[in-house]
């Protein structure tokens, strides 16, 4: 039986594919840029198997994951900028830095005191205090920026978050960085009269004739959603995957219903296939009361936004 490949076999291979004499044509091609959209479709693929519960598709969803941090750390490395020993580094002591109340002398050696359990960490502090470690990140980078490029503004507690995220991604984490300075509803009530707000806008714009300024008002619609979600902690983006996922298995039931009628989408009518819509609705509402419940990934009380407490 051949031995387990370990991390360095991975950077090994790596080396491999993007030699300029033995390495492999498509992946000598690559470069910073064109991974990043592949880069985004993994780790889409890694929360789809999580959503799917696909326990045995996610180490190879994650090995494709990682695949991809290795490769920017080769691109780094070929450039003389740093290497992935810099990256795990780097991250290590981020970790050890943001994370006092666990290891207290900032080094993977300490611990807390014997007889502190994690229970009683003060969660409010812990909270604090990483933000605190972030903003100071936030300005170290800043200043380590060459002058040319640095913003001009003051520094914005909406700072590094990425411009690249899915916009309903980014709008959760845009309102979760506001809410922990004040700026926020004081309950979820406020936020349902802002979504009805918003759609009475919707209404008017349409009302008057003015598309451009509805279709506006829909990503002030869609903003207010977004925050409706991250106040019952529920990650927007995953509730909207779990709606895409119910409404495509309710319209495939739709389709074999009409197929086996022996007629076309085309040829259905509205109220026929409102009529297989209902029915499939029906079925996943029976089947869900002869089941036992289970925590949703879309409402398991993972925030969307910033990792960490």
């Amino acid at each position: 039986m051949s031995r387990r490949h370990d991390l360095d076999d991975l950077l090994t291979l790596m080396a491999v594919l993007r030699d300029p004499e033995q390495g492999c044509p498509w992946d000598l091609r690559q470069d910073w840029d064109s991974i990043v959209p592949h880069t985004l479709e993994e780790a889409y693929e890694v929360a789809d198997a999580i959503e799917r519960r696909a326990w045995e598709e996610l180490p190879g969803e994650l090995g494709d994951l990682l695949f991809q941090v290795v490769y920017y750390a080769r691109f780094g490395d070929e450039e003389g900028r740093f290497d992935f020993g810099d990256v795990v580094h780097v991250l290590t002591e981020k970790m050890l830095r943001r994370h006092p109340h666990v290891f207290p002398d900032g080094t993977l050696a300490s611990r807390r005191p014997p007889g502190v359990s994690a229970e009683e960490v003060e969660t409010a502090q812990v909270h604090s205090r990483w933000e605190s470690l972030k903003a100071e990140e936030r300005a170290e980078r800043a200043l380590a920026e060459p002058a040319a490029r640095r913003e001009p503004a003051a520094a914005s507690v909406l700072d590094d978050v990425p411009r690249t995220l899915p916009a309903l991604s980014r709008a959760a984490k845009l309102s979760k960085r506001a809410a922990r300075v004040g700026f926020d509803w004081p309950d979820a009530r406020g936020v349902i009269a802002k979504i009805r707000e918003e759609l009475d806008e919707v209404e008017e714009a349409l009302a008057a004739g003015d598309r451009e300024h509805a279709a506006e008002e829909v990503g002030d619609l869609l903003f207010a959603v977004t925050n409706l979600a991250r106040t019952l902690k529920a990650d927007p983006e995953q509730c909207l995957r779990a709606t895409n996922a119910k409404f495509e298995r309710r319209f495939r039931h739709l389709e074999a219903a009409l197929i086996a009628e022996g007629l076309a989408l085309e040829e259905a009518g509205l109220d026929l296939m409102e009529r297989h819509w209902q029915a499939a609705k029906a079925a996943e509402h029976s089947a869900a009361d002869s089941t036992p419940p289970f925590s949703s990934p879309a409402t398991a009380g993972a925030t969307p936004g910033d990792s960490g407490p």
